[in-house]
């Protein structure tokens, strides 16, 4: 058979076979060309399904990639590379041998005899040559010249400098011999560089790269040069000038007609963004005057770009979109340039006035790339203004002689600033006026015009809005009294009714929210005083149940932004929280929501200020509240409920009077406990009681809000609890059976039914509040001796009982943080625990990796808190236990799930170093050490695995430490399998991880892999040259070659982030107070 004739690589292949194959595979052959053969191909042909009669495309397809992919995975096939470019005419054929020589240069280069990587590399250049060399072949084969280059340079990155040390001479030699070559030249360097420089993370060694940038920056000069001389038409370059000017005449004469102007506008656009230093300054000043002539005379500085837009044909509107493009392009890359003359500076201003009235367009492209612009403008002259104070400090100047550069700078400085003024003044109105939805605000008006709360977050939104907050608050802190006087007066309008709008208000009062913290606060205090009473006014005297929904929104948003002046002034916090209390009752859609959230805000920045009497007070604005309490939660919904139960709870936390806190709790819980005490003893009278959806549902609640106050008020809640413990564990026990029965006689459906997912929630509920107590509550061993026998069999010993689909995986998480809380003194209990939960819930979870996925976590984290607090207990397991231990273990990092994967690998090393302080440590070693080698290598050399990395990483420095160390008194290897007597456990790991890669990666020479081993044993006190030689290792093997590597580089753009968010607080504002974790002062 003719596909068998294609497989057999041991003669020169029919290459006319090769082209059919890949027709049919791309579809391109007519049925003719499928016959192309003689009859003695007729069962070829048949196999391709491509007979006369004509079978499905798809098939064809199918058969003839199936012949390509046995072709590509065959090591010798790349042998026939030469023989298959010299032979077809096929442009897609010539693709499928380059892509399988690429393959062989990727994954097995060096292996290679010299002979033939210098067979490949000259055939490669001297078809490149022979190509490029004549222009008619240069320009009808570039698809190919361009594959053949990105080949040369993947060889490139092989061989030079070391082995291929004339490339640079042999280029430049043959670059001189035509503009053709020449111009193929740049094209290869250009792809080199951007390997190196752009794309080198991840595809090269670090010792690699590091190599070749020292290389391309040596020869750099000699290429440049080499390449000017060898043009034959270099004298229009000497007049460069010339030639650039000519360019420019030429396309400003083509933007005045209206038939090539966005044509034209999208060439200079391009020429705009370009940047040659100093050189062509003058030729990029007099093309934008030039061109700010003709735009005046085309579209007036004073046109409506709103309107204009709006009305606009498609063409007139693409016009505008590419002028903001040209204009954005141009100020990024020379607006210094016209800030040199007056006459300069004049005509910047007039084109940063069109700019912003392009901004004004209601086009979401439009306005991306000016806001792009704005904020990379204001964030440059913020910088320079930040620094201003004190430039001589800041840039190093030292010595009094140079104080008067410093004058200098900061004059210039002050003019930059000045000159920049008016134009920032209207973009900040601008960012007023067109300032995005926070996330924050709940309450949005629809595409019919009504008010209505917001159901899904648009992340677009909110990506605009940080860019405009964070450019808001540059602006406002280059110039606070315009920012405050624009505000103050758009709000006056509002009031007035001059300029009324649900959007006028919300963009405005969004603006001022997203300022918070960039003033000083004797500035913030008197601007928010004017801005809240403004706002009260307007909530007062507006109709309109909609009107006063968007105000209401509007005044929560800004109060909750705002928290230092609500601390600093008592009558304005009060007044606000009662309106608070008032929207409470507004049933209009989202208002409540926004209003219990906004309280809660409010209350975790200023609750102490609840529980001292204020002057002119009787009592605590608390105990006010707590009488109070029926009637304001009286509309509201049960997850608002929770939510300012959570709010009172953070008040009583702050009173510190213990008896005063116990008499407040009590007050608060009084509802809640009322409903309890009727339930339960109802159900004490008849047990069936307690089986009502609606008795379940009012459990629920009543275990919900105890929740949300156990998490505000910690070790406090400890009254409230010890109230309802045991009653609720009888409860809890009671729903498990009802459950457990559901499930056996109903069988895996029955977990869907509506009871028991309502059941199923009470019982989740009561393991959350207990969770949640403990977790929150001080560090008293009397709590947990209060608590955590009780629970020994209505919650342990129930998960044991159940069936797999009844048993809840917090029983898991609850354990895991009583470990963690009461550490060693859990150590007798752990026994228990491991015989009720360890068994059955492995055999829930190893069936496969999809079931049960929240059990997986939670029993992991379950383990690690045992692992660290209570590790003797794992010690007195027997073999088998520890075994079916470790075996748990790796099968968590071997996990695809990362959250598993990670809880897993950070047990790992949690076992690793308790076992090597251990006793015990030569024996557990001598077991698992080379299992737990070769699954983390397994799993690092899994890009499935990337996220890992770092912990793999740990765990195996931690293993070549330790052969290293004393710590391993006996030897790793068994004596009756392994003949040869190595002189310590060093040696012998070392021997075994280069037989163990060498197997898992049949691409690298033995010398690469020995050098990679050795260089472990080297780096392995050092953290980061360690991880660097593993990185090299994985891009080298080719296992990550050519993937996204950025988990490989997590620490590192986890070390940014946190240089950024630094950089950030630095800036009054940047970071909002509501965004900064430490506890603000209350006082």
């Amino acid at each position: 058979m003719a596909a068998e004739k294609l497989r057999d690589l041991s003669q020169p292949m029919d290459v006319s076979l090769l082209d059919a194959t890949v027709a049919a595979f791309y579809g391109t052959g007519s049925k003719e060309e499928w016959h192309y053969a003689d009859l003695s191909e007729k069962h070829y042909l048949v196999r391709l399904k491509c007979t006369v009669l004509g079978e499905a495309l798809e098939d064809r397809r199918a058969a003839a990639d199936h012949i390509l992919r046995d072709l590509q995975n065959n090591p010798d096939m790349w042998l026939q590379v030469v023989h298959i470019l010299s032979s077809t005419q096929s442009l897609n054929t010539k693709f499928f041998a380059l892509q399988v020589l690429e393959g062989v240069i990727k994954y097995r280069w060096n292996a290679l005899p010299v002979e033939q990587r210098d067979g490949m590399k000259n055939y490669i250049s001297e078809v490149i040559v022979k190509l490029s060399s004549d222009e008619v072949s240069f320009r009808r084969e570039r698809l190919y010249v361009n594959k053949l280059n990105i080949i040369l340079v993947q060889i490139l990155k092989h061989e030079w400098p070391a082995r291929w040390t004339s490339f640079i001479p042999d280029l430049v030699a043959a670059a001189k011999t035509s503009e053709t070559i020449c111009e193929n030249c740049m094209a290869i360097l250009k792809l080199l560089s951007e390997e190196v420089f752009d794309f080198s993370r991840g595809e090269m060694t670090q010792q690699k790269i590091k190599e070749l940038k020292q290389s391309l920056n040596r020869i750099y000069i000699s290429i440049t040069t080499g390449l000017y001389f060898s043009i034959p038409s270099r004298g229009l370059l000497d007049e460069g000038t010339v030639l650039m000017c000519y360019t420019l005449e030429k396309l400003l004469n083509l933007y005045a007609a209206p038939a090539y102007r966005n044509l034209t506008l999208q060439c200079l656009t391009e020429i705009a963004a370009l940047s040659f230093g100093d050189f062509y300054n003058a030729q990029y000043v007099n093309m934008y005057s030039i061109f700010m002539v003709q735009l005046q005379n085309i579209l007036p500085s004073h046109t409506n770009f709103l309107e204009a837009y709006a009305n606009g044909t498609s063409e007139e509107q693409a016009f505008i979109q590419n002028l903001a493009l040209y204009f954005t392009s141009f100020y990024k890359a020379h607006i210094r340039v016209l800030e040199s003359s007056q006459e300069n500076k004049n005509l910047l201003l007039v084109g940063l006035e069109y700019l912003i009235n392009i901004s004004y367009v209601d086009d979401t492209e439009v306005f991306k790339v000016c806001l792009d612009y704005w904020n990379y403008l204001v964030l440059e002259l913020f910088e320079a203004h930040h620094n201003m104070d004190s430039p001589a400090g800041n840039m190093g100047f030292q010595m009094p002689m140079l104080s008067g550069v410093a004058e200098g700078l900061g004059s210039q400085l002050m003019q930059r600033r000045q000159l920049f003024a008016a134009p920032m003044s209207k973009l900040r109105q601008l960012m007023i006026c067109r300032m995005a939805k926070p996330e924050e605000v709940l309450i949005v008006e629809d595409e019919n015009g009504n008010i209505v709360r917001e159901t899904m977050k648009d992340n677009d939104v909110l990506v605009q809005y940080k860019i405009m907050r964070e450019t808001l608050i540059y602006l406002a802190n280059l110039d606070h009294e315009d920012t405050e006087k624009q505000m103050l007066r758009k709000l006056s309008k509002q009031l007035n009714g001059e300029d009324w709008t649900w959007n006028n208000l919300n963009t405005l009062c969004w603006a001022i929210g997203s300022i918070s913290g960039s003033m000083g606060e004797e500035q913030e205090n008197r601007f928010l005083v004017m801005v809240i009473r403004d706002l009260l006014n307007l909530c007062e005297i507006t109709k309109g149940k909609d009107n006063k929904a968007v105000i209401a929104s509007n005044i929560m948003y800004v109060v909750g932004q705002y928290p230092r002046f609500l601390r600093a002034h008592w009558k304005f916090l009060k007044t606000v929280v009662n309106k608070l209390f008032e929207f409470m009752h507004e049933t209009h859609p989202g208002v409540q929501d926004m209003a219990c959230d906004t309280f809660l805000k409010i209350v975790q920045k200023c609750k102490r200020k609840f529980v001292l009497v204020q002057v002119g007070e009787n009592e605590p604005f608390v105990s006010e509240l707590l009488t109070t309490l029926p009637a304001t939660i009286a509309d509201l919904e049960p997850h608002q409920i929770h939510s300012f139960y959570e709010s009172v709870g953070n008040m009583i936390q702050a009173e510190s009077d213990p008896d005063k806190r116990t008499e407040y709790l009590q007050r608060l819980m009084e509802l809640p406990n009322q409903k309890w005490a009727e339930i339960i003893g109802q159900a004490r009278q008849s047990v069936d009681f307690l089986k009502d959806p609606d008795v379940i549902r009012a459990v629920l609640n009543i275990l919900q809000t105890n929740t949300c106050v156990a998490n505000s008020l910690g070790t406090y809640f400890l009254t409230q609890i010890s109230l309802i413990f045991l009653d609720m564990l009888n409860v809890y026990r009671m729903y498990s059976e009802l459950i457990s029965t559901s499930i056996a006689q109903g069988g895996p459906y029955a977990s869907k039914t509506s009871i028991v997912k309502l059941l199923r929630s009470v019982k989740r509920e009561t393991l959350k509040l207990i969770e949640t107590f403990l977790d929150k509550a001080e560090d008293q061993q009397h709590i947990g001796k209060q608590f955590v026998p009780p629970m020994m069999d209505p919650v342990l010993g129930d998960y044991a009982r159940n069936l797999p689909d009844a048993r809840e995986s917090e029983v898991l998480s609850l354990f895991a943080t009583i470990i963690n809380k009461y550490k060693g003194a859990m150590l007798e209990d752990v026994p228990k625990i491991f015989e009720a939960v360890f068994q059955c819930t492995l055999e829930m979870i190893t069936k496969n990796f999809e079931d049960y996925p929240e059990h997986r976590l939670k029993f992991f984290s379950l383990l690690r808190a045992i692992a660290t607090h209570c590790f003797p207990a794992l010690i007195r397991l027997s073999s088998e236990q520890l075994k079916l231990v470790m075996d748990s273990i790796i099968w968590a990092f071997r996990h695809t799930e990362r959250n598993i994967a990670e809880t897993g690998l950070n047990l790992l090393l949690e076992m690793l170093k308790n076992f090597q302080a251990s006793e015990f440590c030569n024996q557990f070693y001598r077991t698992y050490f080379l299992t737990i080698e070769q699954e983390i290598f397994a799993v690092l050399t899994d890009t499935f695995h990337k996220p890992g990395f770092k912990l793999h990483v740990l765990v195996l420095q931690n293993l070549f430490c330790l052969v290293e160390s004393s710590m391993l008194t006996e030897p790793l290897w068994d004596a009756s399998t392994v003949p040869y007597p190595y002189p310590n456990n060093g040696m012998f790991i070392r021997e075994y991880t280069i037989k163990l890669l060498s197997t898992s990666f049949p691409n690298m020479i033995a010398a690469e892999v020995t050098q990679f081993v050795n260089g472990l044993f080297e780096a392995r006190a050092d953290l980061s040259s360690f991880k660097n030689h593993i990185r090299d290792f994985l891009v080298q093997s080719k296992e990550f070659s050519a993937q996204d590597n950025k988990d490989l580089y997590a620490e590192e753009a986890a070390a940014q982030r946190e240089r950024e968010r630094e950089r950030m607080l630095s800036i009054p504002g940047l970071i909002a107070p509501n965004e900064i974790q430490d506890e603000m002062v209350d006082s």
